[in-house]
């Protein structure tokens, strides 16, 4: 009876205990946190910085006096919470290959308890990976709106990680295997990256490639951090943060579901 009821109480002692694993796990390996901030970095160096140098007035949807490297930076961060993100499923997958997760899924803790503490894990390593790239941006010379603007940013990042992260146990959950995984989800992460506005702002698209922006949970989340970080939007930003809202808790949710359901062996 004891251990019945004690599955169905949150219980914040897993959830500190997962979340520490997840965070111990991200910081021993340096070739992912190398590897995941060389592709942004590299974005920003080769195509950010020539392109400032270009005059964008040419370009609908960015105002006069943002260059082409200020425009970019945010969605270079919205690409860095992205991908890191959605590896979260990843480490679900390997737990589940080497029996930790069989281990995991029949102790006496409530399940939500477990997915919440490896969810929060996954959202602060890309929130950090996205505050660095932010700090490399800054360096570079890009322009932040303000400090202001800079913490609604980090309530964006959360809420887009939220989002993604929810997205990449749903995966995890339908998957079996790692290769499986790792090969999948480029075929799924990089249309969501590149029908972003990530590189041009909405209003330079062609009108059916917009309609399929609008409903990529990742332009609310590049648009907001547009509008936070420097200050230029193509909708209003209360309207990024409710859809980012309800798609975070919604992807969360059934990410949660989908974790709750599966199975170990």
């Amino acid at each position: 009876m004891q251990i019945i009821e004690s599955r169905r109480v949150i219980d914040p002692l897993p959830i500190y205990t997962m979340w520490l694993r997840e965070m111990k796990r991200f910081l021993r390996i340096k070739a992912r946190i190398i590897g995941s901030l060389l592709m942004p970095f590299l974005f920003l160096v080769f195509l950010g910085l020539p392109m400032s140098f270009m005059p964008v007035r040419q370009i609908p949807g960015i105002p006069a006096g943002t260059d082409f490297l200020d425009f970019l930076a945010p969605g270079i961060v919205g690409m860095t919470l992205l991908f890191s993100a959605t590896m979260a499923g990843a480490s679900v997958i390997w737990d589940k290959e080497f029996g930790f997760l069989k281990e995991v899924l029949v102790a006496p803790v409530n399940r939500f308890s477990v997915i919440l503490g490896r969810s929060l894990g996954g959202i602060t390593a890309a929130t950090i990976q996205a505050m660095i790239i932010v700090g490399v941006a800054v360096a570079m010379g890009v322009k932040l709106s303000g400090v202001s603007g800079f913490f609604l940013a980090i309530v964006v990042m959360i809420l887009t990680c939220a989002t993604f992260t929810g997205f990449g146990l749903i995966l995890a959950a339908k998957l079996t295997d790692t290769e499986g995984f790792m090969a999948i989800i480029p075929l799924i992460t990089f249309p969501i990256f590149f029908l972003s506005g990530a590189f041009f702002p909405l209003a330079a698209m062609p009108a059916w490639v917009r309609y399929v922006m609008y409903i990529n949970p990742l332009t609310y989340g590049v648009d907001a951090l547009r509008g936070t970080l420097i200050g230029v939007a193509a909708f209003p930003l209360w309207l990024d943060f409710v859809v980012l809202l309800i798609l975070s808790i919604a992807l969360a949710t059934l990410g949660a579901y989908f974790f709750s359901r599966m199975e170990a062996d």
